[in-house]
């Protein structure tokens, strides 16, 4: 199985860039205020039906390019039952000619969806890594919809901000080339089994007993050691410390909370 790493120093510039972004949104609002209003080179979009409705316009417009980042944080009044159906099928507005890349985190990837895309001629490139919430669209270079988290919670813009644009160019071309092709990544297969391998890494890592994490996955001792021997043969691991710090290269884990300072 291809593998290809994605080094915590680049994931750590991914997150501190995004942030850098959000920040960007934020003061490039506050600063120009009246003017982008005026010009509506950025503008609020309230609730999700309208984040929908402006992101399938949005797709159905472009003429040469699709970037989206997909790692969802939710919008007021939005429901996660149906919604990752709803924003896929907006990707089908798309012309034939348009070329689409979607880059998304290990937790949203839908694996029907990437078999479908496998099997196209003209498939939607799709490549994974570890993204702070944000959801991002980026169309043809001049015009983007972001919902991302702010100190005001969660907000949805539609940009045409000349620097702002290029700054999300910047980062999604940056992003994309140390992130992993959907093809190549580790599988742990459906979402139920991805999840109890996500909790039996992070067992590992935290450096928990097998009696101890077993007992939090309400599994026998023996099934939790079956389990850890799968996972670390699909990262090809000789250690449990090789397969937690290999997960986390992967992006297929967090990052590790950060130790409170002892008195």
């Amino acid at each position: 199985m291809a593998e290809r790493v994605v080094s915590n120093g680049a994931e750590d510039e991914l997150e501190h860039a995004l942030l850098e972004v959000r920040a960007l949104i934020e003061s490039t609002v506050a600063i120009h205020r009246d003017r982008n209003i005026r010009e509506q080179r950025i503008t609020a979009v309230d609730g999700y039906s309208a984040v929908l409705r402006e992101a399938g316009n949005l797709i159905k417009g472009a003429q040469r390019s699709i970037d989206i980042v997909h790692a969802r944080p939710l919008v007021a009044g939005d429901r996660l039952t149906g919604q990752e159906r709803a924003e896929r099928n907006l990707i089908y507005r798309a012309a034939e000619t348009v070329a689409v890349r979607l880059l998304t985190s290990p937790t949203l990837v839908d694996e029907d969806f990437v078999r479908e895309q496998l099997a196209l001629e003209r498939p939607v490139a799709i490549r994974v890594t570890r993204v702070p919430p944000l959801q991002a669209l980026i169309v043809d270079g001049s015009a983007a919809l972001v919902v991302a988290e702010s100190a005001a919670g969660v907000r949805a813009s539609k940009i045409r901000a000349p620097q702002v644009l290029h700054s999300l160019d910047t980062l999604f071309e940056s992003v994309w080339r140390n992130s992993v092709p959907a093809s190549e990544r580790i599988v742990f297969g459906d979402r139920d089994r991805a999840a109890l391998a996500r909790q039996i890494l992070g067992a590992l890592r935290a450096g928990a007993t097998d009696e101890v994490a077993a007992r939090e996955l309400t599994v026998s001792v023996r099934t939790y050691r079956r389990h850890v021997a799968e996972i670390m043969a699909l990262l090809g691991a000789s250690s449990r410390f090789q397969a937690g710090a290999r997960a986390a290269e992967l992006g297929l884990l967090p990052p590790a909370a950060p130790r409170r300072p002892t008195s």
